[in-house]
């Protein structure tokens, strides 16, 4: 069985709209988007003995642009947040779960 990836990826208000491989469609808020970026510079990074160093700290994204977006490979797209953020690589399968978070 093939990889489920975004066929078309949209910027459409406030979402971003991706239509799968399966012929789903997920919508996601930028806020949400901005507020689960995988980014180390947004989660920290863990030491061996799973010390944590650097991160955001939890803060209301409300208001958060996405500019633009790039396909990283065939795993991830990057997205250009209105507050600078662009260092986080979303792979499908998250994508995917924000998707199926509740929107609101």
């Amino acid at each position: 069985m093939p990889a489920l990836r975004p066929l078309d990826v949209q910027l459409i208000g406030s979402e971003v709209a991706l239509r799968w491989s399966d012929g789903s469609e997920s919508f996601i808020t930028f806020a949400t988007l901005r507020a689960n970026s995988p980014s180390a510079e947004v989660r920290g990074e863990q030491d061996i003995f799973g010390a944590k160093y650097g991160g955001e700290a939890p803060r209301d994204h409300t208001g958060v642009g996405v500019l633009g977006w790039e396909q990283v490979g065939n795993y991830a797209i990057r997205f250009d947040f209105s507050d600078g953020h662009r260092t986080g690589l979303y792979t499908y399968p998250l994508l995917r779960q924000l998707g199926e978070l509740p929107r609101g």
